[in-house]
């Protein structure tokens, strides 16, 4: 099957460092190729995941993050290679409403966040000729007046996760420097637990430096520790050591990748029920979800009783990248009607194996006809 993929403009793919929405797409996109499937990937033109890549498109830039004019300008350029594709995924807002796509190649797209009560018309819209994947059950059960087509959660490549020893007799939090994540929540549960916390959370936008400069800055000490943005060695080494992510939600996550990569790595999860959380953390085995400052302390304080073995095995079991790819191959061959079959797998990324850009992409983007892709532009 020959798979067109669309990526936001704005952040690279994979992310040097943090970044969630790009982890999962440079995810599907090895995934799709190591089961034998031709990859053709729009994202920014620094991104480095090593499938064939759309060429001469720009670097992320975060300083335009979210101005839907830098996004209709990618979608536009994204959508014109799509030439010879079986079927196109886009993880852009805008672009499943770009009518000058590919005529009769259908149209998946995925939600990576809320289903905004103020973007409902967009969303009926777009449901209208596109199969919308939503990315837990709880955010599908927000869907109003639209056809949600499959739920798909979130994986990732579980062997490439180091497991840790939790030895590090301290709680982590790992994510955005916002107030809806909950770290200054997190902070005063730890403290009520007695238990040292480190922070490693992602800041770009002037809100999120002026809310780590106003509220989290002034309560850092001793027992609380800003460890900045990690990659992912560092990540899953904070992850890995810690007793337990500690991650108090205070609104209903779509997802939580975050939740996912700690308990690969054998690391419990103390929660809130918000969200998507109850369909990650099994209560009382991988993680407990509670409510309130008191009680997420205790259960904090207890979460190195549970098997870390366990937590990593659920991650196997339900998060795994070759379900989250399998469920997507599935979802694509009932949309074009081309049957799955036990190839072997070609990837070509690894091999080093190179193919010519379609003519019409040559010309359209004004590129050679003797360009290659296969480590990307």
């Amino acid at each position: 099957m020959r798979i067109g993929l669309i990526a936001p403009p704005w952040f690279q793919v994979p992310p040097p460092s943090y970044g969630g929405t790009e982890s999962v797409i440079d995810t599907l996109a090895r995934g799709l190729a190591d089961a034998g499937h031709e990859v053709l990937l729009a994202a920014s033109g620094d991104s480095t995941c090593p499938v064939p890549r759309v060429p001469g498109l720009p670097s992320a830039d975060t300083t335009t993050l979210g101005s839907s004019r830098e996004e209709i300008r990618h979608v536009v350029r994204s959508y014109a290679a799509m030439t010879d594709v079986d079927i196109l995924h886009d993880h852009t807002l805008i672009g499943p409403l770009y009518r000058h796509r590919p005529l009769g190649v259908p149209l998946v797209t995925t939600t990576h966040g809320p289903f905004a009560p103020d973007l409902r018309d967009l969303y009926q819209a777009i449901s209208a000729d596109a199969a919308v994947v939503a990315i837990s059950h709880h955010q599908a059960s927000t869907a109003r007046n639209f056809k949600v087509a499959r739920v798909i959660h979130h994986g990732i490549d579980v062997g490439s996760v180091p497991t840790g020893s939790g030895s590090g007799q301290y709680a982590c939090f790992l994510g955005r420097m916002n107030p809806s994540k909950g770290i200054r929540e997190a902070i005063m549960i730890a403290r009520r637990a007695q238990m040292p916390l480190r922070i490693a959370a992602k800041m770009h936008d002037k809100a999120e430096h002026e809310y780590f400069t106003t509220v989290i800055q002034p309560l850092l000490g001793p027992d609380v520790e800003y460890l900045g943005e990690l990659d992912a060695e560092a990540k899953y080494r904070l992850l890995g050591e810690a007793a337990a992510l500690l991650s108090p939600l205070q609104w209903p996550e779509p997802f939580g990748l975050v939740m996912i990569e700690a308990l690969a790595t054998g690391t419990p999860v103390v929660s809130t029920r918000r969200g998507a959380a109850p369909e990650i953390v099994t209560d009382g085995l991988t993680g407990f979800l509670r409510t309130g400052e008191h009680e997420l302390a205790s259960a904090l304080q207890n979460a190195a009783s549970l098997d870390r073995g366990g937590c990593r095995r659920s991650v196997e079991e339900r998060f795994s990248s070759l379900r989250m790819v399998q469920r997507h191959l599935q979802l694509y061959s009932e949309l074009t009607g081309i049957p799955l079959t036990n190839r072997p797998a070609v990837t070509a990324h690894r091999r080093g194996m190179e193919s010519v850009l379609p003519p019409a992409l040559t010309a359209h983007l004004g590129v050679s006809g003797g360009h290659r892709f296969g480590a990307g532009p």
